[in-house]
């Protein structure tokens, strides 16, 4: 026991999943008492490290730990020591907060830790990153700041080790049940319960100093009851709080009425009695929502969810949760869409109840309508962006008002909010399986809502680990085309980030699945990119091949826009390969293609590049010709940029050829056109994109 008191309700850390940039925390409240605790702990920053010889100072960064119990406050000590550490000014480069453990008590993959902790210091980390190397960039963007990192709910050493910056001017505060072994320089600070006297306080500041005052002993009882714990406090104050003309005689008697769970350790009953307390004297509906709310992805709802998971009206829910933040039974942030959480020590209780009253049935049907609620309120989030008269909006009027938004902002603001609830609730109908159906539709509607915001470029990271969740449905539920989708797109960004083995294994995988579902845009799309990853990696001979497998399905479906484009692309590799004869035959390919499609620019691009082939096969004089072809296409197609590139490109033929007269005409020629279209851009190259 302990002779200080804590305010547990006080800022805590990221709850659910880690790297949520605003987290359900509970509003702040007055912290008070856990001085000695906090003294301590600010002594031991300064204090040199057991791993630390001859007063030389660590190499990392320093760990204190506070460990105790859930439910004995020790997030929200962890939160006053970080604030008071804060103030001063010593960390300027802020405050960073994870949490290492899932509302269900599973530990958060290194991995989306990592990624947490980098989106947190806006360092992008590329789609698809192992935790070796994800974890390096974390300790590398630490290694030049000096900041407070709050590593919350850590199951063992091997989560926080991996993380802990080389560099002593960093502070990580971490929480946890027990030691950190295996971590050199760590002095637990542990929690226990609270004194008598720190407890009574608690109590006093919910429901009033008058109740205490009336029967200051049995105030003293109810503490003792409680074993002192300050989660199973605030749960008897909030009962007492909402029952004005209950004595505090009449919940210490039913506490002591209740029958502990043997299976229990014995200093998890007194939290255990209080929240069956509180639970079993709520209205039914509202003992429902509660039990239901287990079943929140990463522990975090919002009064739709709750609306779904009990089948009420939205209204009715948001209620409900307001005043289960009364009775302490939820945390929320208080923002304008405020979103509420379930304090960790209370989720294995609430998932218990949950099992013993609910039917397996019922629980699958709140699952669902839940899934269903979230893919609504996405679409509805994706289709405001598109204009008024799109099919997307027609379709969104017919949805019920509670389900629209206003207007854009507010959905981009409802989803940068739930964002990692939304993620969440993907894994998790993913992984439970009995759902795919709706699982799919989540993830689709998922990938859709946020690569308008934010750009498929930026929402990349995210995006992957959606197509992976894709990929694992399908390759369970044995659905072919939809691995083929999600390899590509693994494939896709893979490439772009350069692990162009990775996306090339992928191409092929992605081509296997195409060909069992019959897929020939599947399979057309594998080999055409297959063939830019053999490109990527210099292998030309493999690249023509594949490029040429691709034109060959396409010229037997008559799909004449990718056959020009694939010509141009077989072209280009000829080119590399320096197979100048082969080259030129798929360049004039190409021009033919696009001339048929009445794409002037295009064909004066393949044009171009057949062109350059020429020149580089010694032939100038058909080069300087195709040249001109190209130029008079592009005046033909009204595209200044490309017809001034192609000028240049003459000039500098004309250059080679001995005539520099003419080369400055032509370099004129495109100065003239850039001038007279008002272009800001400077072309300092010949080269033409094809």
């Amino acid at each position: 026991m302990t002779d200080q008191a804590v305010d547990t309700n006080g800022p805590a850390g990221v709850a659910g999943t880690a790297g949520a940039k605003e987290p359900p925390a509970a509003v702040p409240a007055q912290f008070f008492g856990r001085e000695r605790e906090l003294k301590a702990l600010q002594e031991d920053v300064e204090q040199a490290g057991l791993d630390t010889l001859a007063g030389r100072k660590s190499a990392r960064a320093r760990v204190l730990l506070i460990a105790g119990r859930p439910g004995s406050g020790r997030t929200a000590l962890a939160a006053e020591l970080v604030r008071r550490l804060a103030e001063p000014g010593d960390y300027p480069d802020g405050v960073f907060r994870v949490s290492l453990t899932e509302p269900g008590g599973e530990p958060v993959p290194a991995e989306r830790t990592a990624r947490g902790l980098l989106d947190l210091l806006s360092v992008t980390a590329p789609p698809g990153a192992g935790e070796d190397e994800l974890s390096e960039m974390v300790r590398e963007a630490f290694a030049v700041r000096r900041a407070l990192i709050v590593l919350d709910d850590a199951v063992d050493a091997e989560q926080v080790d991996p993380l802990l910056p080389d560099n002593p001017d960093c502070l990580v505060v971490a929480t946890a049940t027990g030691p950190l072994t295996g971590i050199p320089g760590v002095r637990p600070c542990t929690v226990g319960g609270l004194d008598t006297g720190s407890a009574v306080q608690l109590l006093a500041r919910t429901i009033g100093q008058v109740r205490i005052t009336v029967d200051p002993r049995t105030a003293e009882t109810l503490a003792e009851e409680c074993a002192g714990q300050p989660a199973a406090l605030t749960l008897v104050a909030g009962w007492l709080a909402a029952r004005p003309g209950a004595s505090v005689a009449d919940v210490a008697k039913q506490l002591r009425d209740q029958q502990d769970d043997t299976e229990q350790p014995a200093g998890a009953r007194p939290l255990a009695r209080a929240f069956r307390l509180v639970h079993d004297s709520l209205p039914p509906a509202a003992a429902g929502i509660l039990r239901l709310l287990a079943l929140a992805p990463a522990g975090l709802a919002d009064a739709h969810t709750a609306s779904a998971l009990a089948g009420c009206s939205v209204s009715a829910a948001q209620t409900t949760l307001d005043d289960f933040v009364r009775f302490g039974l939820l945390r929320t942030n208080g923002a304008q869409l405020p979103q509420y959480e379930v304090p960790g020590c209370l989720v294995p209780l609430v998932r218990a109840v949950l099992e013993e009253r609910e039917r397996p049935a019922e629980i699958q049907l709140a699952r669902a309508r839940m899934l269903e609620r979230t893919v609504r309120r996405l679409q509805a989030c994706r289709a405001i962006t598109d204009p008024e008269d799109s099919p997307a909006r027609r379709r969104l009027a017919g949805l019920p008002r509670s389900l629209r938004f206003p207007h854009p902002e507010s959905a981009a603001e409802w989803l940068r909010t739930r964002e990692p609830a939304l993620l969440a609730a993907a894994r998790a109908a993913v992984r439970e399986g009995d759902l795919d159906t709706l699982a799919r539709r989540l993830v689709a509607a998922l990938v859709r809502a946020l690569a308008v915001p934010r750009g498929t470029e930026d929402a990349a990271p995210v995006l992957y680990g959606l197509h992976g969740l894709v990929l694992d449905v399908a390759e369970r539920r044995d659905l072919p085309r939809e691995k083929a989708a999600a390899l590509l797109n693994l494939a896709d960004l893979d490439a772009g980030t350069g692990r162009t083995r990775e996306a090339l294994a992928r191409y092929r995988a992605a081509l296997d699945a195409g060909r069992a579902a019959n897929d020939l845009y599947a399979t057309g799309r594998a080999m055409e990119s297959a063939g830019g990853a053999y490109a990527e990696l210099g292998d030309f001979n493999r690249a023509s091949d594949w490029y040429g497998r691709a034109l060959a399905q396409r010229l037997g479906q008559g799909e004449r826009a990718d056959e020009a484009r694939l010509y141009g692309r077989l072209g280009a590799v000829h080119t590399y390969a320096g197979r100048y004869g082969e080259a030129l035959r798929d360049w004039r390919a190409a021009a033919a293609g696009h001339r048929r499609l009445g794409d002037l620019p295009a064909q004066a691009r393949a044009l171009s590049e057949a062109a350059r082939v020429q020149e580089y096969a010694g032939r100038p004089q058909e080069s300087l010709h195709t040249c001109r072809e190209a130029v008079d296409l592009a005046r033909r197609a009204g595209d200044v940029r490309l017809q001034a590139a192609l000028e240049l490109r003459l000039a500098d033929t004309l250059d080679r050829l001995g005539d520099p007269a003419a080369a400055r005409l032509h370099r004129a020629a495109a100065d003239r056109l850039l001038e007279e279209k008002g272009s800001a851009y400077e072309i300092r190259s010949t080269s033409v994109e094809t």
